[in-house]
């Protein structure tokens, strides 16, 4: 197929076309190699929906499924009119490198209609005489429509595979995800000159999510509570955050953003309104050392589990409890995506790695944290993106 579709104008942040092209061919190849007849993707957010984007540099909002063909444009079934079809053949710049958009009402949360995913993929692949395809994370996909597509036809599990290419960033997705870093830093300083005791946790919230969309984000999640000094200023969300900060008080800012091309990245840090404790102080340079010696583990090759025991017996060794969340993680266009650094992830660290490293330390009177992403380079080595200060921020 020749290239023949160009960026669209009016999107916020495009992907280039030699970018959407080197990730085609990189998944043609393999149903080739397989004897695959085409690969089947679904996603219904954006936020933890990056295998949609990846492929098609749309994200989704209702349920959208992908079939990327062998040796075709891809066809997608989408939210819209029931039955209507519209017919793209790859020249669409809203919609690079697709033939073809069929419309259902295929929404999640009413079952009757559940199936209607189903049945429009597989018109797809009855159409073509498809024998057998690769699906994608059919595990996080629904019940209705994994069975439907399996009593249908032969699937094989690319999961695995897909996940590697989307964490192996190139060079434009790597200078994109430094641009998402830069802005991140930016709204932080502008926060930094903007909030005061007397608002409410929210406030800050909302503007960060107006200075993030100002400087290209899509979609952004700003986690705080705050509280007084000597009491633990953990992460909630929206419908936790309508305290009113005063004087004394602090918050521990957690800033997650995509923004160019709509890739992901975030940062985390402590604002106090007053003085810090000494007990948050000697938490919060934990956390930065902590964070600091994990970075120096993510190598190629490095194996998450090693780096997850190796990081609990550093903070164990420090006076700090083990880490039963999620440690770090990589980052492209989900919020969160492999590999994770958890003791039960399969895949290695290399090179084009985009990790957001996260260590915690928590007592019953203070919660320390600190995020910034770690970008391993064609070298082997890595290094932080975020340019702010790795501090506790006093105003």
């Amino acid at each position: 197929m020749a290239e023949t579709f160009q960026v669209a104008p009016d999107k916020m942040w495009s992907l280039s076309p030699g970018e959407m092209e080197r990730r085609w061919s990189l998944v043609r190849h393999r149903l080739i190699e397989r004897g695959l007849d085409a690969l089947v993707i679904q996603s219904y957010e954006d936020k933890s929906g990056g295998y949609v984007k990846w492929l098609t540099d749309v994200p989704a909002g209702y349920p959208r499924t992908v079939v990327f063909h062998a040796n075709d444009w891809m066809s997608v079934v989408d939210h819209g009119a029931h039955g209507e079809i519209r017919v793209l053949d790859g020249r669409d710049p809203k919609q690079p490198g697709v033939g073809e958009i069929i419309s259902n009402w295929g929404f999640f949360n009413a079952h009757y209609n559940q199936h209607l995913n189903a049945a429009d993929t597989i018109g797809i692949l009855r159409k073509r005489g498809y024998r057998k395809i690769g699906l994608v994370n059919g595990g996080g996909l629904p019940h209705r429509f994994v069975q439907d597509l399996s009593e249908e036809i032969d699937i094989v599990d690319e999961t695995d595979f897909i996940d590697g290419l989307k964490a192996r960033k190139s060079v434009e997705e790597i200078g994109l995800i430094r641009r998402t870093a830069a802005a991140q830093d930016a709204a932080f300083e502008m926060l930094l000159n903007h909030v005061k005791p007397g608002m409410r946790d929210f406030e800050i919230n909302a503007f960060l999510d107006y200075q993030l969309q100002l400087r290209g984000a899509e979609r952004g999640t700003y986690i705080g509570h705050s509280a007084p000094i000597g009491k633990p200023a953990t992460f909630a969300y929206r419908h936790f955050q309508g305290r009113t900060m005063a004087k004394g008080d602090h918050i521990c800012v957690l800033l997650e953003s995509n923004g160019a091309g709509g890739l992901w990245t975030e940062i985390a840090r402590t604002i106090c309104f007053g003085r810090a404790s000494s007990e948050l102080r000697d938490g919060f340079e934990l956390c930065k050392a902590s964070q600091l010696a994990t970075s120096q583990w993510c190598v190629p090759n490095a194996a998450p589990a090693e780096i997850f025991a190796r990081y609990n017996e550093y903070m164990t060794s420090h006076g700090a409890g083990p880490e039963r969340r999620l440690h770090s993680h990589g980052q492209g266009h989900d919020m969160v995506e492999r590999p994770l650094i958890r003791e039960d992830e399969t895949m290695s660290l290399f090179a084009g790695c985009n990790l957001a490293i996260h260590p915690t330390h928590a007592t019953p009177s203070m919660f320390a944290h600190i995020c910034d992403n770690f970008v391993i380079d064609e070298s082997g080595h890595g290094e932080f993106i975020h340019a702010t200060p790795k501090q506790i921020f006093e105003l």
